[in-house]
């Protein structure tokens, strides 16, 4: 009888587990599917309905999917523990109280322990963040390799991994959510003329604005924002983009170099010309 419990809860948990990820890969691909399809928007449906903000849904399923096989198995062996000492006979009413006073105990004494995980349901179920992202949570910042009840593992970009107790997250900053926004400051001369550098820098963020290459990863146009500061030597014009989250680098060095060559080709002098 005790090898048949074992037997069937191995095989119950190997199920429950399959059935998890197979719900998480099929809400993931109907995520997938072009915006506005019914897929689509069934999935989102199911995202926003287990917490997870517009456009996170696949994030957010894959975190949940995290949660709910530590929930089950923490549970499965639970059950199948009772169950095999009420095969063998032994009363658990004695064990049930007794584990309610050490229950009282070692709540007492693994408060930190309790942090971690009511931290760590907390941060799943409201969508702090999820797999994937990329987040700051004060002395580290890097990509989220996996989350736990207890841990984030992140991955930063000296290769280091860093196991951090949830508990301890106090604060998360999290990259990969929202939109970025890249700031993009071309140098010219001091002595330059601004109208001229003005017409030069517009007609930069005009073609940009045509190029599908860039434009994929705006959320809107460039923007010439016009003379951002100015040194004895040095006129600093500045260009704002916004992009979809942590997507701004790219589009950010392509407009720099296409800034300075249309710059170059207009014969305004840079600010090393000068020197």
């Amino acid at each position: 009888m005790v090898v048949a419990t074992i037997g069937i809860a191995i095989v119950l948990h190997v199920i429950v587990v399959q059935l998890i990820k197979r719900v998480t890969r099929r809400v993931s691909k109907m995520a997938s599917q072009p915006e506005g399809s019914l897929a689509h928007n069934v999935a989102s449906a199911l995202g926003s309905a287990s917490g997870a903000k517009p456009g996170r849904t696949v994030v957010h399923m894959t975190a949940l999917a995290h949660l709910l096989k530590s929930v089950w198995t923490i549970v499965l062996v639970i059950v199948v523990i009772l169950t095999v000492l009420s095969t063998l006979g032994v009363p658990l009413s004695p064990i049930l109280a007794s584990a309610g006073i050490g229950g009282i105990v070692l709540a007492f004494g693994a408060q930190s322990l309790i942090k971690d995980y009511l931290s760590g349901i907390s941060m799943i179920l409201e969508d702090q963040y999820g797999v994937g992202d990329q987040i700051d949570v004060g002395e580290v910042t890097g990509t989220v390799d996996a989350i736990t009840l207890r841990i984030t593992k992140i991955h930063d970009q000296s290769g280091t991994i860093w196991y951090i107790r949830n508990g301890q997250i106090m604060r998360v900053g999290n990259i990969s959510q929202g939109y970025s926004t890249g700031l993009i400051d071309v140098p010219v001369s001091y002595d330059a003329d601004v109208t001229v550098v003005t017409e030069v820098l517009t007609k930069v963020v005009e073609e940009v604005s045509q190029d599908p290459t860039i434009t994929e990863k705006l959320i809107k146009p460039p923007q010439l924002l016009g003379v951002e500061s100015i040194t004895p030597t040095t006129m600093t014009m500045r260009i704002l983009i916004k992009t979809a989250p942590n997507q701004q680098h790219g589009p950010s060095r392509d407009i720099r170099e296409r800034a300075m060559a249309a710059l170059a080709a207009a014969g305004i002098p840079s600010p090393m010309t000068q020197l």
